[in-house]
């Protein structure tokens, strides 16, 4: 049964009274999911809507629009922004709807409100992995995305590279006048210089032998198809070379932005505990949202 009774000081405003619930449950678990599922929508619309912003500064032209270091930046800071802001919201919400239990004195209750915000972003937190887990974005969904696609990005460019440019570089040890090359001969050139590359060396006797097919393919002499494997060869070197520096840089890239999201996420929780605790002292003063900010 709710009683109202006088209130201290130290927790509210002159002469201003609160509703006291004498109640055994200390969690109120309505305001948290309340909370909860407040910042969770918010996070997704600041989201998406801070992406149509990105696309309409990016353009497909090269040399045109804004560059991608500096969308990458802009995205950061928005993401960070989006991810504390949304939290703290959720948290004031649970902490403005939270029942206070009458038994505490004025620092417990705002542990107690301070705390329902913990339990907002933890939840929230849980339905954003939900809801990127099953494709439908969120707070954290670019965690998952990002690094998922770093691993993929390291762990693949190599071989990527390997799938859709060897055949293009056995072609070209096998250009000559003679305009007629066999797929066998184009296959074994693709499979041995595929898994030199892999290697990360070709040896002398594959390269004797890469000749030797190329010479018997082509009006060359051995000496020419030498020439022109090592030049085909010192092309596919610096190819594979630039991917595995793509992919090294790509994986440092996320290696940070997992280490700012862990960070950011942090900081998101310490801004629901105070946000919470603001919204539970906004309660107990009775501050509306139309004198927000006023001091009367």
């Amino acid at each position: 049964m709710a009683t109202t009774a006088p209130t201290s000081p130290a927790s509210t405003a002159p002469g201003a009274i609160v509703e006291e619930h004498h109640d055994s449950r200390y969690v109120d678990w309505a305001a948290i999911i309340a909370g909860a599922i407040f910042a969770t929508t918010l996070s997704f619309v600041l989201i998406t809507f801070g992406g149509g912003i990105g696309l309409s500064l990016v353009s497909a032209e090269p040399g045109e629009g804004v560059s991608l270091f500096w969308v990458t930046i802009a995205a950061g800071i928005w993401f960070i922004w989006v991810v504390v802001s949304s939290y703290a919201a959720g948290g004031y919400l649970a902490g403005r709807l939270r029942r206070r239990i009458g038994d505490a004195v004025p620092d417990e209750v705002e542990l107690r409100d301070g705390a329902h915000g913990l339990l907002v972003w933890a939840l929230g937190a849980l339905i954003a992995t939900v809801m990127a887990i099953a494709g439908a974005g969120g707070v954290l969904s670019p965690i998952a995305s990002v690094t998922g696609s770093a691993a993929g990005a390291a762990s693949g460019s190599v071989a990527e590279m390997a799938s859709e440019e060897l055949d293009y570089y056995a072609g070209r040890m096998l250009r000559g006048e003679s305009g007629s090359i066999s797929p066998e001969a184009r296959s074994e050139v693709a499979s041995i210089l595929g898994r030199s590359i892999t290697q990360g060396e070709v040896t002398d006797d594959d390269r004797e032998y890469l000749a030797q097919i190329t010479a018997n393919e082509t009006d060359m002499s051995e000496e020419e198809a030498r020439a022109q494997i090592d030049n085909v060869i010192s092309e596919a070197e610096s190819a594979r070379d630039q991917a595995i520096e793509i992919a090294e840089q790509v994986r440092i890239a996320s290696l940070i932005g997992a280490f700012v999201m862990a960070a950011t996420m942090l900081v998101a929780a310490a801004a629901a505990y105070f946000a919470a605790a603001t919204g539970g002292s906004h309660r107990d003063q009775r501050i509306s949202f139309r004198h927000f900010g006023r001091p009367y």
